[in-house]
C-alpha cells in the first residue's frame, strides 16, 4: 500500500500563495485611497491648513481633485468638493457616514454628547431627533412663536427709526436673533431673566465660538492619544473647561427658575417648559437637567451668529447689486402697500423674489462653509476611491456652491437663478430631479444630520428681511 504524498501537502501553500497575493493585488487595484498633497512626519498635512479653512482646502482640492485625502495629525480625513460624491456620502451611503468623530469641545459642552448636533449616530440620537421635531421644532410650535418674532422685530425697527448716523446692522441683527430666540428658549415671565441676561449669553457664545473651542480644532482632535497633554499646554482644556461651567451655571439658574415660579398659563410656552413637561412625563428618552442644557447649547449655537450671517450677507448683496435691490423692494412693498407699516408673517408666501434672495445667499455665503464633520464606519468607494472606517469626512459646502460645473457664472449674485425649479435648503429638488444641481445645494447640511432647525431659520429670515426691506432705504458706508 502506497504512503500518502504529506511532502506534497506541504507544497500546496507555496502553490496557492502566489495565486492568493494575485487576486488581492489585483482586488485592491480596482479603487485606490483619494489622492493627496505629500505629507510631513507625525504632523502630515496639518501645516498646510490655514484660515479661512473653505479657501485653503478648495485650493487644494483644485490641484489635488475634488476627493482630497489629508493626513490631520493621525487622523485620515476626506475633502469633498464635489456635488456628485457629497451626494454618495449624504444620500446613497448616508448611514454609514452619519456618525460624528469624537471632539473634545462639544463633547464637554455636550454633557458627554447628551445633544443632537455632536454626538455619535445612535438609538439614543435618533430618538432624541425624534422628540425635538415633534415638540420643539414642528411647524406648528414655529408658528406659534410668530408672536414673539414680530414684536422684538417692531423693537429694532423702531430703534432704526431713531438713527441719523449709519448703523451696525450686524450687531443689531445679532442683538435681535439673540433676543427672539432667548424668548423662545426662556420666556419673559420670570422677574430676574434682565439680570441673568444682560449681554451674558451673547458673551459667553463669543467665547465658544472660536475653533479650538467648538470646532475641532484642538491638538486631542489631531493626536487622540496624546493631545490632551497639549490641550492643558496651550490652555485650551481651561477655555473649554471654563465655557462649560458658563453656560452650565446661566442655564441651570433658568431651569431652576422656571420650576421655582409659578409660570403664566398663556398660550405660548417657551422651550424649557416644553422640555421639563417632557421630563415629568413619560418619553422613550429620560430627559434630565443635562439633557435640556444641550438641546438649549445647540440651539443657541446654530441659531444666533448663523442666521444674523445670513441676513447681513443679504443686505451686503443687495445693496451691491442696485437691480436686485429695486425689485425685491418692489414685490414688498407693492404688496403690503404704504398704510400697514409692516410686514405680517402671513404675508410671506407671496415674496417669491424675497425667497430667491434668501436661497442666493444662502447658496454664496452658507453659514457653515465646511458642514460639520462626519466619520466612516464602513468601507465604501466614493467617485472610485476607497475609503477607510474611521476616516473623517470633510464637505466643503462653499465650494460645491460655488462650483461652475453646477452654476452659471457661480461667483455672481443672482437671484433668478431659482426662478425655473423648486428646491429646498437641503438639496432636495422638485422640478427636476435628474439636474445636477439636486445636490450641489447645501446650505443647511444634508441627510440623517441635517440642520434641525430648516423649519424655523428660513422664516426668521425672510420676516426680518422682508421688514427692513419695506421699511427702509440701504447703501453700503461710504469708504
Amino acid at each position: 500500500m502506497e504512503l500518502f504524498p504529506y511532502n506534497l501537502v506541504l507544497l500546496l501553500p507555496l502553490v496557492f500563495l502566489p495565486l492568493y497575493f494575485l487576486v488581492k493585488f489585483s482586488h485592491q487595484n480596482k479603487h485606490s485611497t483619494p489622492p493627496g498633497p505629500p505629507k510631513l512626519p507625525i504632523i502630515g498635512n496639518l501645516h498646510q491648513l490655514g484660515k479661512p479653512p473653505r479657501h485653503i482646502l478648495h485650493k487644494l482640492s483644485q490641484k489635488y481633485g475634488p476627493v482630497m485625502l489629508l493626513q490631520l495629525g493621525s487622523v485620515p480625513t476626506v475633502v469633498i468638493t464635489s456635488a456628485e460624491a457629497a451626494e454618495q456620502v449624504l444620500k446613497t451611503y448616508d448611514l454609514d457616514f452619519c456618525t460624528r468623530p469624537p471632539f473634545a469641545g462639544p463633547k464637554r459642552l455636550t454633557y458627554n454628547y447628551l445633544d443632537i448636533a455632536f454626538g455619535p449616530y445612535c438609538e439614543y440620537l435618533i430618538e432624541m431627533r425624534k422628540l425635538c421635531f415633534l415638540h420643539l421644532l414642528s411647524m406648528k410650535r414655529v408658528q406659534s412663536f410668530a408672536v414673539i418674532r414680530e414684536e422684538e422685530l417692531s423693537l429694532m425697527i423702531d430703534s432704526i427709526s431713531n438713527f441719523t448716523d449709519p448703523i451696525d446692522l450686524f450687531k443689531m441683527l445679532i442683538s435681535l436673533t439673540d433676543e427672539i430666540l432667548s424668548r423662545i428658549a426662556f420666556g419673559k415671565t420670570f422677574q430676574s431673566r434682565d439680570e441673568l441676561s444682560d449681554g451674558r449669553l451673547q458673551e459667553i457664545l463669543y467665547e465658544t465660538m472660536p475653533d479650538p473651542v467648538l470646532n475641532g480644532f484642538s491638538a486631542s482632535d489631531f493626536f487622540p492619544s496624546v493631545g490632551w497633554i497639549f490641550n492643558r499646554i496651550t490652555g485650551v482644556y481651561g477655555r473649554i473647561e471654563k465655557s462649560f461651567h458658563d453656560f452650565d451655571e446661566f442655564f441651570q439658574q433658568i431651569i431652576d427658575l422656571h420650576l421655582s415660579l409659578e409660570r403664566n398659563k398663556s398660550e405660548h410656552k417657551d422651550l424649557i417648559d416644553v422640555l421639563l413637561k417632557i421630563k415629568d412625563g413619560s418619553s422613550t428618552v429620560r430627559l434630565t437637567n443635562d439633557h435640556i442644557k444641550a438641546v438649549l447649547l445647540d440651539a443657541f449655537l446654530a441659531g444666533v451668529d448663523t442666521s444674523a450671517v445670513t441676513m447681513n450677507w443679504a443686505m451686503v448683496e443687495l445693496a451691491r447689486n442696485p437691480d436686485a435691490m429695486k425689485k425685491v423692494q418692489g414685490e414688498i412693498r407693492n404688496y403690503v402697500g404704504t398704510a400697514k407699516g409692516k410686514v405680517e408673517e402671513s404675508e410671506l408666501g407671496q415674496f417669491l423674489y424675497l425667497k430667491m434672495v434668501v436661497k442666493e445667499t444662502l447658496r454664496l455665503h452658507p453659514p457653515g462653509p465646511l458642514l460639520l464633520p462626519r466619520e466612516c464606519t464602513k468601507h465604501h468607494v466614493i467617485s472610485g476611491y476607497d475609503v477607510y472606517p474611521n476616516t473623517r469626512i470633510l464637505i466643503n459646502a462653499w465650494a460645491i456652491g460655488r462650483n461652475p460645473e453646477y452654476w452659471d457664472k457661480p461667483d455672481q449674485f443672482i437671484p433668478e437663478r431659482f426662478e425655473d425649479f423648486s428646491i429646498d435648503f437641503t438639496g432636495g429638488q422638485y422640478s427636476d430631479p435628474t439636474d445636477k444641481i439636486l445636490i450641489s445645494y447645501l446650505s443647511l447640511g444634508g441627510g440623517r444630520r441635517s440642520c434641525p432647525g430648516m423649519n424655523m431659520a428660513p422664516i426668521s429670515m425672510e420676516l426680518i428681511l422682508a421688514n427692513l426691506l419695506y421699511c427702509f432705504n440701504w447703501e453700503l458706508p461710504k469708504a
